[in-house]
């Protein structure tokens, strides 16, 4: 029965930080955005990493002209494949 003046005091206090600490991440603005990380994964930042695209500068387009560019360049004779989306090497 004792152990319940430990118990119950440790029990408030522990509920009294994490309602401190929910109180700060609302206050930091942590749940103001809930989509952007999604919508930034999506994003293909990263083409001038990939090994011979080094070079080429690419405009800004949408997906619709982007996909048209992948064809055009498949129509060349580029090493791209439209339906692959593995890298061949040069």
């Amino acid at each position: 029965m004792e152990i319940l003046f430990l118990l119950i005091p440790l029990a408030v206090a522990l509920m009294a930080v994490a309602v401190i600490f929910f109180l700060w991440t609302v206050r930091t603005g942590q749940y103001d955005d809930l989509e952007g990380a999604a919508h930034r994964i999506l994003m293909d930042d990263d083409d001038p990493l990939i090994p011979g695209n080094a070079g080429k500068q690419v405009p800004e387009q949408g997906p619709r002209e982007a996909g048209e560019a992948r064809l055009n360049e498949c129509a060349k004779g580029s090493d791209v494949d439209p339906k692959s989306t593995e890298m061949k090497d040069v």
